[in-house]
């Protein structure tokens, strides 16, 4: 699937994965149009470099997105692994680094 220029990779793996808490892919692919928190998962970085990103959905939910990066074709794309609602303690330290950037 494609938005706005970024490619994402999906599949039934990381569909139902992302899917179980109540995210929509087109939640998930709009994170990636707004303001989004990139941080590196070393925890999580086993056999590829994976991502965590916190953003909002358009309608203002909190999200957090495990995500890896991989090339097909010599094109980038975007593969969710993970999607879920923030805890309030991450929807606080999201907007502390949001504030600041803005500034």
């Amino acid at each position: 699937m494609e938005a706005e220029g970024l490619a994402f990779d999906w599949d039934d793996g990381n569909l139902e994965k992302c899917q179980k808490h109540g995210l929509s892919v087109q939640d998930i692919e709009g994170l990636f149009q707004e303001t989004i928190s990139v941080f590196p998962d070393p925890r999580h970085s086993n056999e590829e470099e994976c991502f965590i990103g916190l953003g909002k959905t358009e309608e203002g939910r909190s999200v957090l997105v495990v995500f890896t990066l991989r090339i097909r074709d010599a094109a980038v794309l975007i593969r969710p692994i993970s999607a879920r609602p923030m805890h309030k303690k991450e929807i606080d330290y999201y907007e502390e680094e949001a504030a600041k950037i803005e500034k």
